[in-house]
């Protein structure tokens, strides 16, 4: 047992004389003030301590999360959404403008309050009474002090305090998930809007067709089938067009949430297109490892455990004596006759709580509980990140393969495909038909070309993500337990 605990446990059941008690219980009591002197809530609310978790991350591109928007930062998402609108740019404006980053700074802000709540020297209680009887009058008034909110005083404050650096880490976490959220969100934004560039131009190829198939048809050279066959295919090119303007129109309203835009701020530009994939793959070694050591929710987790585990060994302190109070009393008592003497009574008053009937055992169940829930907790956010670090790792091996050979060799080999048509048709060796036949299929394949380039930065951004940052579920994970892990006194 925490000999801090014993000596609690021990104190208030027996009295002890020693010379040096006096010694003890002053520098109990001085601690006690100084921890209350010192607390006081951050000026900037724990902005600088997240960003100091967040700013080498691969994810914030140097960015800085804000937790109020000022003049100057409005001036500068301006200036950025003056220009065709990249991935870090929106990222910066995203950590500026965002109402999730508000949010996230705000919940640092009460836990903050929280802590500086808890270092706190309780307020003393003053209580005052009139009696009457005949002629004679009692006027009763007594201060009083929690005693054992007194001594648990510095248990309290540094509980607080862990619980404080806890929830630093899980607003960094609400900080890394958004500038992932907006990376993804600017990539589908952009993808989309390149998948409607191309297939306008497929409609129009088969718009073309089937105008030609349709003279073709009157003046008696094709049949009805044929006629038939390219309608067909104009008709599935204008559906698949209104599916993709439909899909660019959602992801770009996305985007626009995220970056907390609206009114004419949301006539921003994108890039025509995505950035072109790295030439090789990084080495990023052990990602299993590196998702144990640097990942936000498993430290989140294991600094949540740690504060749990300190509200256990209170809880035990106190299991047995959980309230004592001591109070400075003075009565005077008036006397309503012809000399209206009085009288005065001076003394303390001490209450304590009896143990007959509940000696603290579910409270200690409880926390005891809580504690073996914290635990388990930390074990299961711990072989999340191990698995996602995995999955992710390869799912960004996948993508970035399959990226690689539409550009290293489908979309060239169909380039290829297209010349040669080209040739044949200005050779009178092909028709117009084949050349149309080929243009369509051109691109198509380009398209998911674009749509295998888009899945590698969507798997670039989650596989850095899992290594540094968190999982959904794991976050709420850690909320809940955030919202549950006090001390049971």
């Amino acid at each position: 047992m925490n000999p801090f605990v014993r000596r609690q446990l021990a104190g208030p059941l027996r009295y002890r004389r020693s010379s040096s008690a006096p010694l003890k219980r002053a520098a109990a009591l001085g601690s006690a003030f100084v921890l209350a002197g010192c607390a006081s809530l951050s000026p900037d609310g724990g902005a600088a301590d997240v960003q100091a978790l967040v700013g080498n991350n691969p994810l914030m591109a140097g960015s800085t999360a804000q937790r109020l928007p000022d003049e100057a930062s409005q001036k500068r998402i301006d200036a950025l959404l003056a220009k065709p609108l990249d991935a870090e740019a929106a990222v910066r404006i995203a950590l500026v403008n965002s109402p999730r980053v508000q949010d996230a700074f705000a919940t640092l802000q009460i836990s903050d309050a929280d802590r500086v709540q808890a270092a706190s020297l309780p307020n003393p209680v003053l209580s005052f009474s009139r009696l009457a009887q005949g002629r004679e009058r009692e006027f009763e008034r007594m201060l009083s002090f929690n005693v054992i909110g007194l001594v648990t005083l510095p248990w309290q404050a540094r509980w607080a305090g862990q619980r404080h650096e806890a929830a630093k880490l899980q607003a960094a976490q609400s900080v890394l998930l958004l500038a992932a959220d907006t990376r993804r969100a600017w990539v589908r934004a952009v993808s989309a809007q390149q998948s409607v560039a191309y297939l306008r131009d497929a409609r129009d190829a088969a718009e073309a067709g089937a105008e030609l198939a349709h003279r073709m048809a009157q003046v008696g050279n094709w049949s009805a089938l044929q006629r038939t066959r390219e309608q067909l295919l104009l008709a599935d090119a204008a559906a698949q067009l209104a599916r993709a303007e439909q899909t660019a129109v959602a992801t770009r309203e996305q985007l626009t949430r995220l970056l907390g835009l609206n009114g004419a701020r949301t006539s921003y530009t994108l890039p025509d297109r995505l950035p072109p994939l790295p030439q090789s793959a990084p080495d990023l070694g052990d990602v299993q490892a590196r998702a144990l050591r640097d990942r936000l929710d498993v430290r989140s987790a294991q600094a949540q455990n740690t504060a749990v585990a300190d509200s256990l060994g209170l809880t035990r302190a106190t299991r047995v004596i959980n309230a004592m109070e001591i109070g400075v009393v003075r009565n005077t008592t008036f006397e309503n006759d012809a000399d209206r003497s009085r009288s005065t009574q001076r003394g303390f008053e001490l209450d304590l709580p009896l143990p007959l009937f509940d000696w603290g055992q579910a409270r200690t169940g409880r926390a005891e509980a809580q504690y073996m829930q914290s635990a388990a907790r930390v074990r299961d956010v711990g072989v999340l990140a191990a698995s996602e670090a995995r999955e992710a790792w390869q799912g960004w091996n996948t993508a970035y393969a399959l990226a690689r050979r539409y550009r290293d060799e489908v979309l060239p080999l169909r380039k290829k495909v297209n010349e040669e048509m080209v040739l044949r048709y200005n050779g009178m060796l092909a028709s117009v038909w084949e050349l149309l036949g080929e243009t369509r299929a051109s691109m198509l394949v380009v398209n998911a070309g674009m749509e295998a380039q888009r899945d590698f930065w969507l798997a670039d951004t989650d596989l850095q993500f899992a290594l540094t940052g968190s999982s959904p579920g794991g976050m709420t994970a850690l909320q809940t337990a955030a919202t549950t892990g006090g001390p049971t006194q």
